[in-house]
C-alpha cells in the first residue's frame, strides 16, 4: 500500500530553531523547514543553498591524482603526444568526452575522441584498446566516466607502451588501476564525492584551463541531470550555473531539443535532452552524440539533432515493445519476490536499463534485466529508493563474471546457467536486509494544504530548484472525501479539480475520477506550481497521485453502489471458476504472502466479515502495481489484475465481469453474497417515472455528460443510488441518451421497463 510520510519530524528544540533561523533569513518558517530537515540547518548554509553559484565551486587540486595529471598532460602537451579521450556512450560520457576534448583543445592539446558502441560493452574492452592503437597510435590515453574498474585493461595498455590517465566517478573496484586515478570516492581532501562523469572531467578541465573552463558548464549540468546524481553540494551548483548559462547563451548543439523560448529547467534537462543523447548509444551510435557536441557547423549540427531525435522516437516505440515483453514474462513467471529478474534473447541490450528502470518503479522493487549475448547473459540491475543493488550484487559476486555501476544502477555480465541461483541469493539478500515497509511505495511531503495557498511560502519554493535526485521538488498533501472534477475538454484524459481553495489538475488522472468524486476518505499528492496567464499569477496544484487513507473504507457505501449497478448488464467473461468455501477464503487471505494475490469485494459488510490484518483494501483500482497482496473493494472495469497470480472473490458476484480476468482461474466464496447492495434499490414504476419526468421537465437547466454527474448536480427526491439506478435503466430502455457528453431525452418512445435487464434483475432480487 502506498504510504504517506512527512519528510521531517521536529522536536520542540528543533522547531524552536527553526523558528529563529526562519526570522533571522526572512523567509517562511515552513521553507526553513525543508531545508533544515535537508540539513541546510544554519543561516550560512542557507545562504549558500540559496545562491548556488561558481563561488562555491571546490578547487580541483584537492582531488588525489590532479597534479600529477596536470603535469603529465603538460608534458604531452609540450611534446606533441598523440592523446586519446576514452568516453562511454551514455549521456554523461558523451558530456564528458566532449568537455575533456574541448578543454584539451584550449591546453593546446588536439586529442582524438574514442566512444565505444553499447555492443562493444561498458568500459575498456581490449577490442577497443586495439582498435584505439590501430587507429591513432595514442603515446596518452585518458579516460572520462570509465575505467576504475579496469586494472587490467590498463595494464594491457601500459604494455603497448602508452601512458595512462584514468578519471571516472563509479564506485571503486577493489583492486584500482596502477596508473593515475581521478575519482572524487577515492580518500583524499576533497569533500564531495558525487559528482558525475562529466563533472570529473570539468574539474580537470579547471585545472587546466581555471575560469576558462566555466564555458563548458552547460554540458556538465546536462550530465549532472542525466546521470541522476544527487543535486546537492557542488552538483547543485554546477546545474544551477549550467542552467544559466543555457538560458542566457545557450549552444546550437543542443536548442533543438526542447521549444524555442522556453526557460530550461533541470526538468527540461532530464526529459527533453537528455534522452536524445541518450538515445544514439541505445540505438548503436553513440558517436552520433558526441559528433553533435563537438560540431561548430550549424548544418552537421542540425542534421545530427534531427538524427538524434529520430533515434529517440524510435526507441520510445522499441522500449515499449520491450515493456509489454518483459510485462508478459513477468505474468507467466510470477512476481513473487522481492526483485525481479528476466531475460530474453531478442531483447535490445540498448533499452533494458530503461526498461528496468521503469519495472522497479511500477513494482517497487530492485529489477535485472539480461540480454544473451553468445555465452553470457549481459544485463541492466535498477533499484528503489533507499535499496543499494550495488551492495546485493557485491554480496553475490563469486556468481557474477562482471558488474559495476552504484547504489541505483549497475551493469551485470553473468553465465546463464548462475542466473536462478543469483535471483535466490538477492532474494535472500533483501529478506535479510531491508523491512517490508523499504519495498513500499512512500511518498514524503512537505506539508498538509488546507484552505488558502501561502503566496509567500510558494514563491520560495522557486528558491529551492535545481530539484531532482537528492533535493527532490517538495510534495504537499491535501485530505479531503468527494470533490468535484471536471475533464479540461471533452474526451481529455487530463482533469480539472477543485480543492478547497485550491484548483488542481491532474495529467492522464480520468481513470481515477470515480474515487475522486466518491466520499472514499483519500489523500491527494501535488506540487504546487505558479505560472502567468494574461498578466496574472496564478498557482495551481499538479496532483501526482491518490493514496487512501486509513479510514479509506468507513464511508458511505453509495460510492460503490454507483460503481457496481452499470455491471449488472456487462456480459461475463470467459474464465475458470473454482468454488470454494468461507473457511478456505479466509485461510487463503491468511498465508497469501507479500506479493501475488488479489481479494475482491463488492461490499464492505463482506470486507468486514473477514480478518485481513495487514492486508490493505483498495477501492475501485489498485494504488499501486506493486502486485502486493491487495483486497480490491468494487472494482472498476479498466482495473488490470491479470499480473496476479491467484485472483480470490471473497464474495459471489453476479457474474465474473472484469476484462482483465479473461482466461484466468479464479476462485470465488460462495458463501458470502455479493449483491446485498442492489437489494435497498425500489423497482416500483412510479418512483422511476419520476425521476424522468424531472429530467424531461428540466432538461434546459441541466448540465451534464454522465449519470454520475447528473446524480450529483440534481436532486430528484430519492437517494443518490435509486436516481443512478432509474437513469441506468433509461439508458438501456434508450430513452436518454449521453452520447458525446450531452444528455439527450427521447419523448414518445413506445417501450417497457421489463426490457431493462438491469430492472429485471432488481425485481429478481426483490422476489
Amino acid at each position: 500500500m502506498k504510504k504517506v510520510v512527512n519528510e521531517n519530524e521536529f522536536s520542540k528544540e528543533q522547531i524552536a530553531e527553526i523558528s529563529a533561523l526562519a526570522s533571522s533569513c526572512g523567509l517562511c518558517r515552513q521553507t526553513v523547514e525543508i531545508l533544515y530537515g535537508r540539513g541546510v540547518d544554519t543561516a550560512d548554509k542557507i545562504k549558500a543553498y540559496l545562491s548556488p553559484s561558481k563561488a562555491q565551486f571546490l578547487s580541483p587540486f584537492l582531488m588525489k591524482g590532479m597534479k600529477e595529471a596536470v603535469s603529465l598532460l603538460t608534458l604531452a602537451r609540450d611534446e606533441g603526444w598523440s592523446v586519446v579521450v576514452f568516453g562511454d556512450y551514455d549521456a554523461d560520457g558523451v558530456c564528458a568526452t566532449t568537455i575533456m576534448c574541448r578543454a584539451l583543445a584550449d591546453f593546446g592539446i588536439d586529442a582524438y575522441a574514442y566512444i565505444p558502441e553499447r555492443k562493444d560493452g561498458y568500459g575498456m574492452g581490449v577490442q577497443s584498446i586495439d582498435y584505439i592503437f590501430d587507429e591513432y597510435c595514442p603515446q596518452l590515453i585518458i579516460t572520462v566516466d570509465c575505467g576504475i574498474s579496469n586494472a587490467k585493461e590498463v595494464e594491457y595498455v601500459k604494455e603497448q607502451g602508452a601512458e595512462i590517465i584514468v578519471t571516472d566517478h563509479h564506485e571503486l573496484a577493489e583492486v584500482l588501476p596502477d596508473c593515475i586515478c581521478i575519482n572524487p570516492k577515492i580518500a583524499d581532501d576533497y569533500p564531495y564525492d558525487n559528482l558525475c562523469g562529466a563533472g570529473v572531467a570539468f574539474k580537470v578541465a579547471c585545472a587546466l584551463n581555471g575560469k576558462d573552463a566555466y564555458k563548458y558548464l552547460d554540458f556538465a549540468a546536462i550530465a549532472t541531470v542525466a546521470d541522476s546524481v544527487p543535486l546537492t553540494g557542488e552538483n547543485r551548483s554546477i546545474v544551477a550555473e549550467g542552467l544559466k548559462l543555457i538560458n542566457t547563451n545557450p549552444r546550437k548543439n543542443y536548442t533543438g531539443f526542447y521549444r524555442p523560448g522556453e526557460k530550461v529547467t533541470a526538468q527540461t534537462l532530464a526529459f527533453s535532452v537528455a534522452p536524445k543523447i541518450n538515445a544514439a548509444g541505445r540505438m548503436g551510435d553513440a558517436a552520433a552524440a558526441l559528433a553533435l557536441f563537438l560540431s561548430d557547423s550549424e548544418k552537421d549540427i542540425y542534421d545530427s539533432s534531427v538524427r538524434l531525435s529520430a533515434y529517440n522516437s524510435e526507441r520510445q516505440s522499441s522500449c515499449e515493445e520491450l515493456y509489454l515483453s518483459a510485462k508478459l514474462k513477468l505474468k507467466k513467471k510470477g512476481a513473487d519476490g522481492r526483485v525481479i529478474v528476466l531475460w530474453d534473447e531478442t531483447w535490445n541490450a540498448g533499452f533494458v536499463g530503461i526498461i528496468a528502470a521503469r519495472l522497479a518503479e511500477e513494482y517497487c522493487r530492485p529489477t535485472l534485466l539480461f540480454v544473451k549475448n553468445g555465452g553470457m547473459l549481459k544485463g541492466s540491475a535498477r533499484s528503489i529508493d533507499g535499496v543499494n543493488v550495488f551492495e546485493a550484487l557485491k554480496s553475490c559476486s563469486s556468481l557474477i563474471a562482471e558488474f559495476g555501476g552504484h547504489s541505483q544502477a549497475a551493469g551485470v555480465n553473468i553465465t546463464e546457467e548462475n542466473l536462478p541461483e543469483l535471483e535466490r541469493q538477492l532474494n535472500e539478500y533483501f529478506h535479510a536486509n531491508y523491512p517490508v515497509s523499504a519495498f513500499t511505495p512512500t511518498y514524503y511531503v512537505n506539508g498538509t494544504f488546507s484552505g488558502q495557498p501561502d503566496r509567500k511560502f510558494i514563491s520560495e519554493l522557486e528558491l529551492l530548484e535545481p530539484c531532482g535526485v537528492g533535493n527532490r521538488k517538495p510534495q504537499f498533501v491535501a485530505q479531503i472525501g468527494a470533490c468535484q472534477t471536471r475533464a479540461l475538454k471533452f474526451g481529455s484524459p487530463h482533469l480539472s479539480i477543485k480543492c478547497g481553495g485550491l484548483d488542481m489538475i491532474w495529467f492522464s488522472g480520468a481513470k481515477n475520477e470515480k474515487l475522486l468524486k466518491s466520499a472514499v476518505p483519500k489523500q491527494l499528492i501535488f506540487e504546487y506550481n505558479v505560472s502567468l496567464f494574461h498578466g496574472r499569477e496564478q498557482i495551481q496544484g499538479y496532483l501526482k497521485d491518490v493514496v487512501y487513507m486509513p479510514e479509506s473504507c468507513a464511508f458511505a457505501t453509495e460510492a460503490v453502489s454507483l460503481n457496481d449497478i452499470h455491471l449488472l448488464s456487462i456480459p461475463k467473461v470467459d474464465c475458470e471458476i473454482e468454488s470454494i468455501s468461507f473457511e478456505t477464503a479466509q485461510n487463503i487471505l491468511s498465508t497469501c504472502g507479500e506479493y501475488g494475490t488479489a481479494f475482491i469485494a463488492y461490499s464492505y459488510e463482506t470486507v468486514r466479515k473477514f480478518k485481513h490484518d495487514g492486508i490493505e483494501v483498495n477501492v475501485f483500482n489498485l494504488s499501486s502495481g506493486s502486485l502486493s497482496a491487495v483486497i480490491l473493494l468494487s472494482p472498476s472495469q479498466t482495473c488490470d489484475l491479470s499480473a496476479f497470480e491467484n485472483v480470490v472473490f471473497l464474495d459471489d458476484p453476479i457474474n465474473v465481469t472484469l476484462p482483465s480476468l479473461s482466461g484466468k482461474k479464479v476462485k470465488i466464496c460462495k458463501d458470502v453474497s455479493g449483491v446485498e447492495q442492489f437489494k435497498c434499490l425500489s423497482s416500483n414504476r412510479e418512483e422511476l417515472l419520476s425521476v424522468f419526468k424531472q429530467i424531461s421537465a428540466n432538461l434546459y437547466k441541466i448540465s451534464a455528460s454522465s449519470p454520475e454527474e447528473l446524480v450529483s448536480n440534481y436532486d430528484f427526491g430519492v437517494s443518490i443510488n435509486q436516481a443512478y439506478f432509474a437513469i441506468k435503466v433509461f439508458e438501456q430502455l434508450k430513452l436518454i441518451s449521453f452520447d458525446g457528453g450531452k444528455l439527450t431525452v427521447f419523448k414518445g418512445v413506445k417501450t417497457q421497463l421489463n426490457y431493462s435487464d438491469l430492472y429485471n434483475f432488481i425485481c429478481s432480487l426483490a422476489e
